[in-house]
């Protein structure tokens, strides 16, 4: 590990000399390899202090993403490989891409949900059950560890906190503590299922775990998200949210928007699954689902409004009346100008610098030290922290492209801890980062961060518990 900490942080003073075989720099021990770590790890420290600065979390990414790309094309440009660096951007662009429109799909089918009052409707009903905050707390939690596995951690956390947010009525406190149990149990349920989290699509596209073993990780999940969940839920108050009850009326076609919701996400597993193609393709043809449904909404809306308001006449409801005359249509583009574009831009900042980094060498240096010098379960532990930090896709990404020599045992504990580490922080998974961004203000890195200790706990408990079940696994290799 030494040698991983001189290369990293000891400036060296020569250019690199190498080629790889494809053309490609050795730029890890070069002085724009070091500034580049430089770069990345200040644009960091200042996401890290978004709530105290005030700055938006895209800002500094985006500056870092665009300077360390420039010092690569300024080195192929002196090399004579400027072809080389600007197909090694594309790569990632594309990654970004794919990453960005399905959860541009996903954000607005939540968008759409919430206009057509969907979500103050589902508060309605837990208001009128009388709930308690720690009921909430367990109910929101098991809901999102149970979609999670089929809507992936992603789209499941920014449904969950929709609804937290709606029933807990600007209670700081709860939202906050819900939105991290939140993001634990749908990172947690996404690990034991190939469609949960992009990791373990990776994982089962490259072969080195079959669809049926990703269930053996079900008790591992399982016990990641509920050894923090027992603990956090001793510091919730034990009383009814003070959101008064009221009779919700929801728009038309909520629940239509609902069943393509659903529709989008089996077309995007069904593609992926049957067809082999990626799963951004189905989330996209489910916006085209949502955009055909919202002309429908507009061309039967004046037939629909003389029926209500004849309805609402002969029973003499003033109120009604006067809803019914402000009824605006539905617009899907306005909901997908309602997403949330701070954390898109974030993720096109993050995929592209880390994605920088590893064209550098890094992650490739990375996952050498870690495997040649050290043992493959130290290795994937340690990598399974080191997603809260640095995204799980391209440590995934880098792993699968060394291929180590490993176990099923240690394939699915790779799978496992890069799944589940990024609950660690915020910052750590794309569940949380998206509900920085529809819980601005109620749920940051700060109020995450003093909850990271009994996450560490159900972390440990998760990789003690799979390689005691699933001990026998750790014998049988991949050919």
């Amino acid at each position: 590990m030494w040698k991983l900490l001189l290369l990293l942080l000891g400036a060296s003073l020569f250019s690199p000399a190498a080629l790889a075989a494809a053309g490609q720099l050795d730029l890890t021990t070069a002085n724009v390899g070091i500034a580049a770590i430089v770069i990345f790890t200040v644009a960091y420290i200042l996401v890290m202090g978004e709530e105290r600065l005030h700055m938006r979390k895209s800002k500094p990414v985006l500056v870092a993403a665009g300077l360390i790309w420039i010092m690569i094309g300024f080195v192929y440009m002196q090399n004579d490989l400027p072809g080389v660096a600007e197909d090694a951007f594309r790569h990632n662009l594309l990654e970004f891409a794919e990453l960005m429109l399905f959860l541009l799909v996903a954000m607005t089918y939540i968008n759409a949900m919430e206009e057509r009052r969907l979500f103050d409707g589902l508060r309605a009903w837990m208001i009128k059950k009388g709930f308690t905050y720690k009921q909430l707390f367990w109910l929101s939690g098991f809901l999102a560890f149970f979609i999670s596995p089929v809507a992936d951690n992603l789209t499941t956390a920014l449904l969950m906190c929709a609804v937290v947010m709606k029933v807990a009525d600007g209670d700081k406190k709860f939202i906050s503590i819900s939105c991290v149990s939140i993001v634990i149990a749908a990172n947690a349920g996404g690990a034991f299922s190939p469609f949960g989290d992009i990791t373990t699509l990776m994982v089962w596209q490259a072969g080195m775990v079959e669809f049926q073993e990703f269930f053996v990780l079900f008790i591992p999940s399982l016990l990641n998200y509920l050894v923090p969940a027992v603990i956090m839920s001793f510091f919730i108050e034990d009383r009814k949210p003070s959101a008064i009850y009221e009779e919700v009326e929801l728009k038309r076609g909520a629940l239509r928007i609902t069943t393509l919701f659903l529709l989008t996400i089996a077309t995007a597993v069904a593609c992926h699954m049957w067809l082999h193609l990626p799963p951004v393709l189905g989330m996209m043809m489910g916006l085209g689902y949502l955009q055909f449904f919202g002309y429908f909404l507009r061309m039967t809306l004046p037939g629909s409004l003389a029926r209500k308001r004849a309805m609402a006449e002969r029973a003499g409801d003033m109120a009604r009346l006067e809803r019914l005359g402000s009824v605006v249509p539905f617009d899907v583009f306005s909901r997908v100008q309602r997403a949330e574009w701070d954390t898109l831009l974030f993720f096109y900042g993050i995929v592209i610098c880390v994605g920088g980094l590893g064209f550098m060498g890094y992650l490739s240096l990375l996952s050498n030290t870690l495997y040649l010098d050290m043992s493959p379960t130290f290795a994937n532990v340690a990598l399974g922290v080191m997603s809260a930090i640095i995204d799980n896709i391209p440590v995934m990404f880098a792993v699968l492209s060394m291929q180590p020599e490993m176990s099923h045992g240690q394939w699915l504990l790779i799978t496992l801890t890069a799944g589940t580490g990024g609950s660690l922080l915020s910052i750590g998974s794309a569940a949380g980062v998206a509900l920085m961004g529809q819980a601005r203000g109620y749920y940051t890195f700060a109020s995450h961060l003093k909850w990271t200790p009994v996450i560490a706990l159900g972390y440990i408990v998760s990789i003690l518990a799979h390689m005691w079940l699933n001990e026998q696994l750790f014998t049988v290799f991949n050919h």
